[in-house]
């Protein structure tokens, strides 16, 4: 059974990747701080799953940790997700993310080349490509300056990597630039629940509507768009997740073109926010209280992706509609509330 190792594994998107991995026959390994998640997470992965991860709790940025638990597993390829997140924190923030998010992917990679793990796979993002020019956003769009440190650390992660395919040709590398995860394992119970006041849209939409926050606020009403306010590319988590699948058997069967390859993962389809609001309030029946406030700092107005290279290479393609990731972040908030 190959041993994957998820980094950043009982996060939002790391621990439905595990759940995936484990149903597709994996063994999974998880390395996580606990800064943006709680151990609890394990038990859910479990439960959803049948099986337990191997879990350890460190900073990746202590290397002699990272390098004690490449020595004490056999590990055959990484998922690394580890990284601080939330653009409008970076902007006060910019050392946390640069010293957090670019210190651990090297200690990573550095404990790969002494163990012989020759396969990664990158969580990178959207943000890379800044404001496009040009929609939808396709792998070969030119990568703008970021509009926020976050987006720069995700921007030089990629750089190291491609750099380290370069200096080790052992090393197969697979960048993922998603898009906008959101929704919930479709149990209900698995789902996005940050530390504090979220910074994603979806939770604070859920926690709106339960009363815990007192109204949602929308960023910006002026832009270019179908009704003023942003436009993203929202991608349901478990389709995320398989991607991830995806792109780990690639790496495994050396199916891989070159040394670094690139893939965007969304829909192909923008949403607005006030577009998420309405499905929100139409795949639930629950009114929103919501106002509007001036754009913030970092945001930039749209983007969508290109499918195709995901589709047609990778062999992955989303299938779960915009009413199906409200639905369940919502049969999700519901859970946590159970549980209280």
């Amino acid at each position: 059974m190959k041993k994957i190792l998820v980094t950043g594994g009982t996060g939002y998107i790391g621990s439905h990747t595990a759940i995936e991995l484990i149903k597709n026959g994996y063994e999974v390994l998880i390395i996580d701080d606990l800064s943006n998640s709680t151990i609890d997470v394990l038990d859910r992965i479990e439960k959803l799953s049948g099986k337990r991860p191997v879990f350890e709790q460190f900073k990746l940025r202590d290397s002699a940790k990272v390098d004690d638990f490449f020595e004490d597993y056999d590990i055959d390829a990484v998922i690394h997700f580890a990284a601080y997140k939330a653009v409008g924190e970076s902007v006060q923030f910019p050392m946390k993310y640069y010293k957090n998010n670019l210190v651990s992917l090297a200690n990573v990679l550095d404990a790969m080349k002494e163990n012989n793990v020759s396969g990664i796979v990158f969580s990178s993002s959207c943000t890379v490509y800044g404001q496009p020019d040009v929609l939808p956003v396709t792998e070969d769009t030119p990568i703008k300056p970021a509009e926020s440190p976050y987006g720069r650390t995700k921007q030089i992660g990629e750089e190291m990597l491609q750099d380290q395919t370069v200096a080790d040709t052992n090393l197969k590398a697979i960048a993922l630039r998603y898009f906008n995860p959101v929704g919930a394992h479709e149990s209900g119970e698995n789902g996005e629940s940050p530390t504090g006041v979220p910074n994603n849209l979806m939770p604070f939409i859920t926690q709106t509507a339960i009363g815990m926050r007192d109204e949602l606020k929308v960023f910006g009403t002026d832009y270019n768009t179908v009704d003023g306010t942003a436009v993203r590319d929202y991608i349901h988590v478990v389709d995320l997740a398989k991607a991830h699948v995806k792109a780990v058997e690639r790496l495994i069967e050396s199916k891989s073109d070159k040394q670094y390859e690139v893939f965007n993962l969304g829909t192909g389809n923008g949403f607005s926010v006030k577009q998420v609001i309405d499905s929100f309030v139409k795949s639930t029946g629950v009114e929103l209280n919501y106002s509007y406030a001036p754009r913030r700092d970092g945001d930039i107005e749209q983007t969508y992706a290109s499918t195709t290279k995901a589709n047609d290479v990778l062999g992955w393609k989303a299938e779960k509609t915009l009413d199906e990731m409200t639905s369940s972040a919502w049969k999700w908030e519901q859970y946590l509330l159970s549980l209280k």
